[in-house]
């Protein structure tokens, strides 16, 4: 009877999911609009937000992460926190080699 009450608790509208899906799909649009826009050094950072935001959606709706236990979150936003510092190390690196 618990996991019932477990498994209860997991569960989403189809409506959720319709309007995740559909701001994924405008959010992909978006990035493909964006892509052809020359913002110089901004459509890199557009990019990563829109992707950043994107990820968010699929991480607590699609994953279920909303409803996970917080040890679990912990590690995913650590396991977050070092792509960021890779990317930001990467990106720095990257900006000496262009100039």
């Amino acid at each position: 009877m618990k996991e019932k009450e477990v498994h209860n608790k997991h569960t989403h509208s189809y409506g959720i999911y319709i309007l995740v899906w559909l701001a994924l799909v405008a959010l992909t649009g978006l990035t493909a609009a964006i892509a052809g826009i020359n913002f110089s050094r901004l459509s890199i950072v557009v990019a990563i937000l829109i992707a950043v935001i994107k990820s968010y959606l699929v991480l607590t709706e699609f994953m279920h992460l909303k409803s996970e236990q917080r040890t679990f979150k912990v590690f995913i936003f650590v396991a977050l926190f070092f792509i960021l510092v890779s990317l930001t190390l990467l990106f720095s690196d990257y900006s000496f080699y262009v100039r």
